[in-house]
């Protein structure tokens, strides 16, 4: 965190826009809250205050930026990094479980009372659970009223909020107009289909999507994801029915079509394709730490601003990486995609080569193992692993606690060290995961000169921390 006030100030008088996400900037003379690169001309010091979120400045009487947009910042990469409660908690309110959940909800995945978590959330990020998910409604609202035509009542409930008038009251209070004065203060474009939205995901640089899109191109499930003219595109199983988005990188933002049965699932969308291609990573933190190695510099001078994939739902993941434990690339592809024809949910209609929502877990743990077409060990495994994830005793999503996740996965028989380091790093968004044991890990580091052992290797990757699933990407990236 930077909590040293005049540095804050500093960055924000810089207009660095690295730092965007990582605090809020507010100015007592007007009354408005910024992102640190905000074009505008700075205010004096006395003016300004800082705060760690937005949620915090409009607790504090604040509105947003009309010109900066402050909201639509990528998110502060610090939540990726911590395992702590108060980082679970910000990812799950990122999920959108105090809207589906409630406080309770939320407390009972933390294990933590309402007013502890509340006491905890406040101390650190200067606002509760219910502020954090109103200034997330917020924002969601904002790209509805602003993106599509929905009525006024839709845009309310499909943001999230409990009554026409929340919503009316919010939008105000957060950004000093009214829904109809924002909707005709947007930017004249073709009205979007029906069930349709583009928008723009920020992000940071530098950015290395051709290495992003390869990866997830080499390894897409027929079906289920497609990578054509540089455009990525999957399948999403969402709590109001199936969905599908489309991303490319677009200058400097990545441009994301979403088709949703129904608009509350948005913000759980967007929130998942981030994830996915790690869009909250601070790469100019990551970069200069390991580029401090002498042997690992050429590869990251190369590769500037390589992304961690994420996933799409950690029982998927799961299921992918028990599949490819003993076959290519290519035929885990195939028997993915066969499972998915098998037990998961087919689209209302095809969506180019799109057919099919990846099988749930309680699908995939309900189903007999010797169906899966791969060896009955491997099948059971993949049962097992999902049935624990349908009935709520292993956790595989952003709020889960890493340490204990682990240990439960390395409990289950088919699951060795390798198999649960390679779900921190992707399913649980552990920046710091080197996998020591790797084959493609030991080829890498032997081309490099470094040790391959894996004592060695893993005693060499500490000069990585807290980056070391970057380095992983790295090396993997070096061999093609």
């Amino acid at each position: 965190m930077i909590e040293d006030a005049e540095r804050r100030y500093r960055i924000a008088s810089s207009r660095d826009p690295r730092f965007d996400g990582w605090f809020i900037v507010a100015v007592t003379s007007t009354g408005v809250y910024c992102r640190p690169s905000c074009p505008a001309r700075k205010a004096r010091r006395e003016n300004v205050r800082f705060f760690p979120t937005a949620a915090a400045a409009q607790a504090g009487g604040f509105r947003a930026c009309k010109r900066c947009r402050p909201d639509a910042a990528p998110g502060s990469p610090e939540w990726n990094v911590r395992g702590d409660v108060v980082a679970r908690a910000m990812r799950l309110i990122a999920d959108g479980v105090v809207d589906r959940e409630g406080v309770t909800g939320l407390a009972g995945r933390l294990g933590y009372s309402t007013r502890h978590l509340d006491r905890l959330l406040v101390a650190e990020v200067g606002a509760g659970p219910l502020a954090l998910a109103r200034a997330q409604r917020a924002q969601t609202a904002r790209v509805l009223i602003e993106t599509t035509d929905l009525p006024f009542g839709d845009v309310a409930f499909g943001a999230g909020f409990g009554s026409l008038r929340q919503f009316n009251d919010t939008v105000r209070a957060v950004f000093a107009a009214t829904p109809t004065q924002l909707r005709q203060a947007r930017r004249s474009e073709p009205a979007p289909d029906v069930g349709t939205l583009t928008l723009r995901l920020a992000r940071r640089e530098p950015f290395a999507g051709e290495e992003l899109l390869a990866f997830l191109a080499l390894r897409a499930v027929p079906g289920v994801e497609e990578v054509v003219d540089g455009v990525y595109a999957r399948t999403l199983d969402l709590p109001g029915g199936p969905g599908t988005i489309h991303v490319v990188a677009a200058g400097t933002h990545i441009d994301a079509t979403l088709r949703l049965h129904d608009w509350r699932d948005l913000q759980l969308a967007v929130t998942r394709a981030r994830r996915l291609l790690d869009l909250d990573a601070d790469p100019a933190a990551v970069d200069e730490i390991l580029e401090q190695d002498e042997a690992l510099a050429p590869l990251v001078r190369k590769r500037p601003g390589l992304r961690v994939p994420g996933s799409a739902a950690g029982h998927e993941l799961a299921t992918r990486a028990i599949i490819g434990q003993q076959v290519s690339v290519a035929g885990a592809r195939t028997v993915a995609a066969r499972i998915t024809q098998a037990l998961g949910q087919p689209l209302p209609e095809p969506v180019g080569s799109l057919t099919h929502v990846f099988p749930t877990a309680a699908a995939l743990g309900g189903a007999d193992p010797a169906s899966f077409p791969m060896p009955r060990a491997r099948g059971r495994s993949i049962a097992t692993v999902a049935a624990a994830v349908a009935r709520g005793e292993i956790d595989l999503d952003a709020g889960a606690d890493r340490d204990r996740t682990r240990a439960h996965l390395l409990a289950l028989p088919g699951i060795g060290p390798w198999t649960a380091d390679y779900l921190a790093m992707r399913a649980l968004r552990d920046p710091d995961v080197f996998l020591a044991g790797d084959l493609g890990v030991r080829h890498a580091l032997e081309e490099l000169g470094l040790p391959a052992d894996a004592r060695a290797a893993t005693a060499h990757a500490t000069r990585w921390a807290p980056w070391r699933s970057y380095a992983t990407l790295h090396l993997w990236s070096s061999l093609h």
